[in-house]
């Protein structure tokens, strides 16, 4: 049988073949999920024999890599604000620049952090972004949004595993058309943001594999935004906070509609690669 470090040289070198960006780390984390193992045991016993049953895992998994299937929708998961969450084809893959809108929400809460918060997630999807939310404000209850039913029972299923089940309600619907105002302490979204013609030109791990409806943001990008920021100032509690994900170069749209909506204090909050990533306002008490 082939050790572990040999078939993770061949499946790194398969996938460089293949042209798969970033070949290595995705190779290691199929072979690690393949396996069972976890890193210590591939720096510490790279001679391992790696099981016949493994092995043929491991070769289908290359194999939808290959063909541009991201890992995190092969493995069914995908880690955020390090929780690890249910990941399928109805829900947009959480990325790591989401956490910059998590960061942002907690960073405008400031002192209010331990209060007994009321959340609201526009657009849930997975359910990441209150699932991190809820897990940093453990007095805070929390409603997800996702027109999506399918959305919603993986919203759903991610907050109970974390033990949010109590603290949150999943609901379908079209935006916060059906919410009463002046309920939430924090109102966050990561809208479609993508404009429609731009769509068919974006990487296959993309567009072949996340939700349509989840990427178009329309003609310019900003349809969601402009119902949403229009929507602000009903939703929010006096004090409240609100905080959008945005694409690159449309902060000042966002942040535009969001002070014509009447929000003040409006800021920007970059991401690890410094691009404008968060537009947050909040309502004046």
């Amino acid at each position: 049988m082939p050790d572990l470090g040999a078939t993770l040289r061949d499946a790194v070198r398969r996938l460089r073949a293949a042209g798969v960006d970033g070949a290595e780390g995705d190779a290691r984390i199929l072979l690690l999920a393949a396996t069972g193992l976890d890193r210590v045991a591939l720096i510490r016993d790279p001679d391992l024999p790696v099981t016949p049953e493994a092995a043929l895992r491991l070769e289908a998994w290359l194999a939808r890599r290959a063909d541009r299937e991201p890992v995190s929708r092969i493995l069914g998961r995908r880690d955020f604000w390090g929780l690890g969450l249910v990941v399928t084809p109805d829900v947009l893959d959480p990325r790591p620049d989401t956490e910059t809108l998590v960061a942002a929400v907690l960073d405008g809460l400031g002192a209010r952090r331990g209060a007994p918060l009321r959340l609201l997630d526009l657009g849930t999807g997975s359910g990441a972004i209150l699932c991190a939310l809820l897990a940093e404000l453990p007095a805070a209850t929390g409603w997800a949004l996702d027109r999506s039913a399918g959305a919603c029972a993986v919203a759903r299923r991610n907050l109970a595993a974390h033990g949010f089940a109590a603290r949150s309600l999943v609901i379908q619907g079209d935006w916060a058309a059906a919410l009463a105002p002046g309920a939430f302490d924090a109102v966050v979204s990561n809208p479609p943001y993508i404009e429609s013609a731009v769509i068919p030109g974006l990487d296959r791990d993309v567009r072949e594999h996340d939700p349509l409806a989840a990427l178009d943001g329309g003609p310019d990008g900003l349809a969601a935004y402009r119902l949403l920021a229009a929507d602000l100032p009903r939703l929010l509690a006096p004090g409240g906070v609100a905080a959008f994900e945005v694409g690159r170069g449309q902060d000042g749209d966002v942040a535009g509609l969001m002070r014509a909506a009447g929000l003040a204090g409006i800021t920007t909050h970059p991401d690890l690669a410094g691009i404008a990533r968060v537009v947050m306002g909040r309502v004046v008490p």
